[in-house]
């Protein structure tokens, strides 16, 4: 259960896809101009993360070294293929919002990354954890990212999240400050980069803060060892 721990952690905190390997920052910067964006494309590049990582897993034993990049490229192509025409059948209008991102999601180099270093060297369970927790963490950042934007820039909360996503998505949608103006700077391009570099610096904060907190329980636990 330790392993499985970790592998959750790493996904969500520690090793996050954009907090702690700052990769996929392109789509991440582009799309989150609002909440109900960052969800569509987080859910979609979870779901061929958890499907790559599978793949990968159960194929590693028939798939030479000398070809395995390849071939995980073209795997992560067909699954995204498939989520694009799944998406344009289903959920037209988010579809037609994520646009060009959601075939760039075979060039994240995160889903790559962790094909190749992680799912192909794993069992299948360990992988589709990995895949779940990466996909899911990249996935809090990207709604985080667009809420923080969304609210600041138009007062609001996954706006239009019913129309993009389906009815049952109603419930979910806020107004935060009616009657709000909006602060366009935000919800444009630099705010992407500001609200980003808030971000990555409230999470190395908190790292340290956590870090900190672990070394006088690791030194006390070397003092026991010692005396014993």
């Amino acid at each position: 259960m330790s392993k499985y721990k970790n592998i959750i952690a790493d996904g969500l905190w520690n090793n996050n896809v954009v907090l702690g390997q700052c990769l996929a920052l392109c789509p991440l910067l582009a799309v989150t101009s609002s909440a109900t964006n960052g969800l569509g494309l987080g859910l979609a590049s979870l779901v061929v993360m958890v499907m790559a990582n599978l793949i990968s897993a159960l194929s590693k034993n028939y798939v030479s070294r000398a070809v395995r990049i390849p071939i995980n490229i073209l795997m992560i192509a067909t699954l995204v293929t498939i989520t694009d025409m799944l998406l344009n059948a289903w959920v037209h209008p988010l579809h037609k919002v994520l646009g060009l991102f959601i075939p760039l999601i075979v060039t994240n180099c995160a889903i790559l990354g962790r094909v190749e270093s992680f799912a192909s060297k794993q069992a299948p369970l360990p992988a589709v954890v990995d895949g779940f927790a990466m996909g899911f963490g990249f996935t809090w950042v990207l709604v985080f990212l667009g809420g923080v934007r969304e609210m600041i820039g138009s007062g609001t909360l996954f706006a239009d999240a019913h129309i993009l996503l389906g009815p049952a998505f109603k419930a979910i949608e806020f107004t935060i400050i009616p009657d709000y103006r909006g602060l366009l700077l935000v919800i444009l391009p630099p705010g992407g980069f500001l609200v980003l570099g808030g971000l990555l610096s409230l999470h190395r904060l908190i790292q340290q803060k956590l870090e900190n907190r672990a070394k006088p329980a690791a030194v006390c636990s070397a003092k026991v060892s010692v005396q014993q």
